[in-house]
């Protein structure tokens, strides 16, 4: 990774997480969530590219399967628990929150990977008003959430791969379809592989952060 002066990493109201401060007063916050196995530097050099005068802060998952960091517990591949989901999601909205209140004229934005994503879209569900620009890159929502109005006017990316083994590409049309229906600005970025982040994505991932 390459190391910004202003990137700091430490415990932020109990979570461990990479913070890297806007560089201009009113510039984007942008949250980012890793995937499993991943940690909160993942995306650090992405976004210091694509939106360079961006704020960042990237929390760690706090969940350990086999040593890999997620950000909820799941029973099986696709098989999530969804109580424990419940409670980590309400838990990070209301820290990432605090986070927002903490930068003041400053937009938040999230990207989120994978399960990093699945994090992402459930908190959106339920806190529509947390993020005005959304990507979620393979995320896999094995149910169909409750109609969010919320969500009107939001801009929301959604990557995946046709031939994603995780994240089935009918799902992910699925949830472009969703988030549409609730009046969300949605844009879908498929690309022909798998669970892989590809060109197609970050395509779109630019022009999602790069635009006013």
């Amino acid at each position: 990774m390459t190391q910004i002066a202003s990137d700091r990493t430490g415990t932020v109201d109990g979570r461990l997480a990479l913070v890297r401060p806007p560089r201009r007063p009113g510039a984007p916050l942008v949250f980012a969530f890793h995937g499993t196995g991943g940690d909160e530097t993942q995306f650090a050099d992405l976004l210091a590219r694509l939106a360079p005068e961006a704020g960042m802060i990237a929390p760690r998952g706090e969940v350990s399967e086999h040593g890999a960091a997620r950000f909820f517990r799941r029973k099986a591949e696709g098989v999530y628990d969804m109580a424990d989901l419940a409670a980590r999601r309400d838990a990070m909205a209301a820290w990432v929150q605090a986070r927002i209140a903490e930068h003041p004229g400053s937009p938040a934005w999230a990207l989120g990977y994978s399960n990093g994503a699945n994090i992402l879209a459930a908190m959106a569900f339920t806190a529509p008003g947390l993020f005005s620009r959304l990507a979620l890159l393979h995320p896999l929502i094995p149910w169909t959430p409750a109609p969010q109005p919320g969500l009107a006017g939001a801009r929301v990316l959604i990557g995946g791969g046709a031939r994603d083994p995780i994240a089935p590409v009918a799902g992910t049309r699925a949830l472009a379809e969703w988030f549409g229906a609730q009046g969300a600005q949605t844009r879908l970025a498929l690309h022909p592989g798998g669970h892989e982040v590809r060109p197609e994505e970050l395509s779109a991932l630019a022009e999602l952060f790069g635009e006013p």
